[in-house]
């Protein structure tokens, strides 16, 4: 009698059966068991993620921004007008709050964050004002000419960051930019909680945003230092704290893609 047939005969006599478990099988639940402990699963909910993970009604907008090299200072004339502009319509709930050129990463490139203070309901108004406005759609097409490629996302700010503070003096920013595993960003959020009150003692964190529109599953964090070298001491003072190393041993699993980018604010960057 062949294999199948006796398991057949077992099953109608209510005999049980054992299961024969090749190494394939094994490999396969020794990597789900493996991946358990790596990344927690997520339990459904009615609830979306970006309300369980952001409490505030502001709307954040990231430009970044290709510039070509021999047109670096003509480009930043023309987006400090561009800014005067906007600052000069009174009945537009956006802000600058700042503008960047990268010093180390990916050279030529300028970022620029804006904030909306009421939603999404706001960026549509802002949109249709300034599209109306001649100059403005002039500096538009001008800098057009001054860019070799441009990306745009919209960004909500985690709830447990702590609160925008626009800073003074001279200094220097890191933007460290992640890309999640998609349906991790619960998790992130959870224990970056809990990590980001290992990284105030020199009031580092400036802002922490994941994406909406755009690249999806992006989180940014934007760090403030004095220098490079205050820097590596602060970072250096959070890797000795107790609970650190814990947390990002648990974010790390999360993470298909990171890099780190060091900004120097514009002249007329409200952040400085």
């Amino acid at each position: 009698m062949s294999l199948k047939s006796l398991r057949c005969a077992r099953l109608l006599l209510g005999q049980p059966v054992r299961t024969l478990c090749t190494s394939s099988v094994a490999q396969r639940d020794e990597s789900s068991w493996l991946s358990k402990l790596l990344v927690r699963k997520i339990e459904p909910t009615k609830e979306s993620h970006s309300r369980m993970l952001s409490d505030k009604f502001d709307i954040y907008e990231l430009h970044t921004h290709n510039v070509r090299p021999d047109s670096v200072g003509k480009y930043l004339e023309n987006y400090k007008n561009t800014v005067q502009i906007v600052q000069s319509k009174g009945s537009l709930s956006m802000e600058l709050i700042g503008s960047w050129n990268v010093e180390v990463g990916d050279l030529d490139q300028c970022l620029h964050l804006w904030r909306y203070s009421g939603g999404f309901e706001m960026v549509d108004q802002a949109k249709r004002e300034l599209s109306s406005d001649k100059n403005y759609v002039q500096l538009m097409q001008e800098r057009g000419t001054f860019l070799r490629s441009r990306h745009l996302q919209y960004l909500l700010s985690f709830s447990y960051w702590p609160q925008l503070k626009l800073r003074e003096g001279k200094n220097i920013y890191e933007i460290r930019s992640y890309r999640l595993k998609p349906g991790t960003m619960i998790e992130w959020g959870n224990n970056w909680a809990r990590a980001i009150n290992y990284r105030q003692n020199n009031d580092e964190a400036f802002a922490g945003y994941f994406s909406q529109i755009g690249r999806l599953y992006n989180v940014h964090h934007i760090w403030c230092y004095k220098d490079l070298q205050g820097r590596k001491e602060t970072r250096e003072s959070a890797w000795r704290s107790p609970g650190w190393d814990e947390c990002v041993a648990y974010t790390v699993p999360l993470i298909r893609e990171m890099h780190c980018r060091i900004l120097a604010p514009t002249e007329f960057s409200p952040t400085q």
